[in-house]
């Protein structure tokens, strides 16, 4: 039951963390030219890619979780 607390704890901000880059990738996709003449594009650019690794480990964490409950090896 502890398990899947902790399990549910990390999905959830997980799916806002992916729903925050899709909405992100959006908006500065519809406003990258005038960021560009501002000179923030490349902030905004890095900002994805950080959402994107955070998003990433977070889901890396969930399927490792599985793994050790269910013992699946990786080959």
């Amino acid at each position: 039951m502890k398990n899947t607390k902790l399990k549910i704890a990390w999905i959830i901000p997980n799916v806002f963390c992916y729903l925050m880059l899709f909405g992100l990738f959006v908006w500065v996709v519809a406003n990258g030219e005038g960021l560009q003449e501002i000179n923030r594009l490349s902030i905004y650019v890095l900002f994805i890619i950080l959402l994107f690794l955070i998003s990433v480990f977070g889901s890396y964490r969930i399927l490792d979780m599985d793994k050790r409950k269910y013992n699946i090896k990786s080959s």
